[in-house]
């Protein structure tokens, strides 16, 4: 039984607010949960205090038997102090403009 702590999706349509849950890997999104561990209203100021409240005990326990977080929930806990700071991965550089391109602009701009 694999856990993860993860947000589920609540409130009325164009107004989101979401649970942050212990689930089962398998349960769908908004589905059968283990434990409400929290909630995060994306509605309300970021300095507001209702904008993310979690139970630091429970999810302390859940984190030291096992259950891994989401992406979303890990820079949230990394924000509380919680877990290690959440690292975002560079953005890609596929569509970066090439070599000749850029020395074209750049005999351009000169």
């Amino acid at each position: 039984m694999a856990l993860r702590i993860r947000l589920a999706r609540g409130g009325a349509k164009k107004r989101p607010f979401y649970r942050i849950v212990v689930a089962e890997n398998t349960a769908p999104r908004d589905g059968r949960f283990v434990e409400k561990v929290g909630t995060y209203n994306p509605m309300v100021p970021k300095e507001h205090p209702d904008r993310l409240r979690v139970d630091e005990d429970r999810i302390r326990h859940w984190l030291s038997v096992g259950a891994k977080p989401t992406d979303r929930v890990h820079k949230f806990l990394g924000e509380l102090g919680l877990m290690p700071a959440f690292d975002v991965r560079p953005q890609p550089t596929k569509s970066a403009p090439g070599k000749k391109r850029a020395e074209r602009e750049a005999a351009a701009a000169a």
